[in-house]
């Protein structure tokens, strides 16, 4: 008889925020907010420690707006390279506890911890054991959910931040979710709250009495199957999409529907990064690029298209995704969830020399190859690539 699955949902504590936290001790206790600086005047919030929330900030805010609610906050800009570098220490040490770690974003991995009892111990001893060595070897909190699905272990792992732990045991899926108030349901932003408050729906037992139809009638199909599912403990998101040996993607769902442009832009920007490098670091190439938009309705549109070169940069897929976006964005909508992802993958860089004007993205993933392979073989060290700020930079090296 095979072993129940047990998964855990690891999730780095104000990710990019601590990070600058830890490179400039004299930010410590402080708020800290990535994104942008307060004259940057279409920049948005990548992510904003737990002393700037304290003041309202949260992720894909305007920082305009940020300026107004935190003025005292410390703005940087954010440095993808050194969060990369960052978050590859990170998941090493995942591996070094799960044979099977899914990395969903820079800052989010689920760990396949299924029959490491004997080795770690039970779900609740080895996130302890996990959680004192990231703090240990990387001075970066993670908060951890367990639990017998993915999609309640994302849930879990958010319920007590920063530094948390919460384990859902083994069939009581269904009393933790029915515990939770309306707004912790995971995937169900503040259009769907508005919805449900409107449909009579106060409570996540009343949303659980109803039947699959009646929800189906009010929220659609694919909405209604969601909050049916969701309010079960049951897997009600896909997080297996990916199949790795074809594809490598990266999205992100938000707790409230965005329809600031610049925040879609920046998130599609961020997303472009965690998968280029997970694309050198595998030492592959492809000519595929995809992008999905899920809307505050649950409609998902997914659009991709493959070019007669592949991939050569950070900047060159953030130019294919934006294209693409541009093609399937409705304006009018807000959105969800924005994926993007790379396909039918080869081994090598798929560079062939000789295309018109190839020197500059050639030159671009000469670097970001030579960053990923110096943090690699100095995790220690802060190695990133140089970039114009506007101001001096006094940033250690």
């Amino acid at each position: 008889m095979s072993a129940p699955p047990v998964f855990l949902h690891a999730d780095l504590d104000a990710f990019f925020a601590s990070v600058e936290q830890l490179d400039h001790p004299e930010y410590a206790g402080k708020p800290v907010i990535v994104g942008g600086l307060p004259a940057d005047r279409r920049s948005v919030v990548s992510t904003a420690s737990y002393e700037a929330r304290v003041f309202g900030v949260r992720s894909a805010m305007p920082v305009a707006r940020a300026v107004q609610l935190c003025p005292r906050g410390i703005f940087v800009r954010g440095r993808m390279e050194r969060y990369h570098e960052m978050s590859a220490q990170v998941m090493a040490i995942f591996d070094e506890f799960s044979p099977e770690v899914q990395q969903l974003s820079v800052d989010e991995a689920f760990l396949d911890i299924t029959g490491t009892e004997r080795l770690f111990g039970p779900a609740e001893d080895t996130a302890r054991r996990l959680k004192a060595a990231v703090r240990e070897r990387t001075r970066l909190t993670v908060s951890i959910g367990a639990a017998a699905n993915k999609y309640v272990a994302k849930i879990a792992s958010g319920m007590n931040k920063p530094d948390g732990l919460t384990v859902v045991p083994p069939g009581g899926e269904e009393a933790f979710m029915l515990a939770l108030p309306l707004a912790k349901i995971w995937g169900a932003g503040n259009k769907t709250q508005e919805r449900l408050k409107r449909a009579g729906f106060l409570t996540t037992p009343e949303v659980h009495r109803a039947s699959l139809g009646m929800l189906e009638s009010i929220f659609g199909k694919a909405g209604g199957a969601f909050l049916y599912h969701a309010v079960r403990g049951q897997n009600a998101e896909n997080f297996d999409a990916e199949q790795k040996s074809r594809s490598i993607s990266n999205e992100r769902t938000f707790a409230f529907d965005l329809t600031h442009r610049d925040s879609l832009e920046t998130v599609l920007l961020e997303l472009c990064h965690t998968v280029m490098f997970r694309l050198l670091n595998d030492g592959l190439s492809s000519r595929t690029v995809s992008v999905k938009v899920r809307y505050g309705d649950f409609a998902t549109q997914g659009i991709q298209e493959t070019s007669s070169s592949a991939v050569s940069s950070v900047d060159d897929l953030y130019r294919r995704a934006l294209t693409l976006f541009n093609r399937t964005y409705d304006t009018h909508c807000g959105v969800r969830l924005l994926g993007v992802g790379v396909m039918n993958l080869t081994r090598g860089t798929g560079v062939v020399q000789g295309e018109l004007f190839p020197q500059g993205d050639e030159k671009k993933r000469a670097v970001e190859q030579a960053i990923l392979g110096l943090n690699k073989k100095y995790p220690k060290n802060q190695i990133k690539k140089a970039r114009v700020t506007g101001k001096p930079s006094t940033e250690k090296m």
